[in-house]
């Protein structure tokens, strides 16, 4: 059991993450049922959802440092803004070569994106909540690395794609629920 620091900017950033959580699991479980129907091949709904998963992304870590100035620097969110950024225009171009190009720029984001997760994790461990973003980020690393072994396969798909979100959306679901305690000052 963690022990929650109950300050006013643990309690407010607790919050305002707590809520974030919620949205980004309900997303994540959207966005992946939405994948899974065109996953097989680049037509324009599944380019359309490879570019907004991190476009989203961008979203999320907008709110998420404005949330966060009070309990730390949000330096590490805005290197996850701008590798999001780079990443929907990356995907994008990449869509243009084909699904194996498309693996190796969501596979070089998922590690880049795992990696931050984890260390922004790790740093807010006091808050309480955060060791399923921390799992969650490493776990990022490891599906980015298939992600780029897979683009070699004799019939690379998007599957693995579209499933990467789920365990993600649930890691953020059982962090949102986590903060529960912090987000009361508890």
């Amino acid at each position: 059991m963690s022990t929650i620091a109950a300050s006013p900017g643990f309690s407010g950033t607790a919050s305002a993450l707590r809520r974030l959580y919620f949205v980004r699991f309900a997303f994540a479980i959207v966005w992946a049922l939405a994948m899974f129907t065109t996953a097989s091949n680049l037509g324009p709904l599944a380019v359309t959802l490879l570019v907004l998963y991190p476009l989203f992304d961008v979203a999320a870590a907008v709110v998420d440092a404005r949330a966060s100035r009070a309990t730390g620097s949000p330096a590490l969110l805005y290197v996850n803004i701008a590798v999001s950024l780079i990443t929907a225009v990356g995907v994008a171009v990449a869509c243009a070569s084909g699904i194996p190009a498309v693996l190796r720029v969501w596979g070089a984001w998922a590690v880049v994106a795992g990696l931050v997760q984890l260390i922004v994790g790790v740093t807010r461990r006091k808050m309480g909540g955060q060791w399923p973003m921390i799992i969650s980020g490493g776990i990022s690393v490891l599906a980015g690395a298939s992600f780029i072994l897979g683009a070699s396969a004799a019939s690379p798909t998007l599957t693995n794609a579209a499933g990467y979100a789920i365990p993600g959306g649930i890691f953020f679901l059982i962090s949102a629920f986590r903060l529960g305690r912090a987000a009361k000052g508890n």
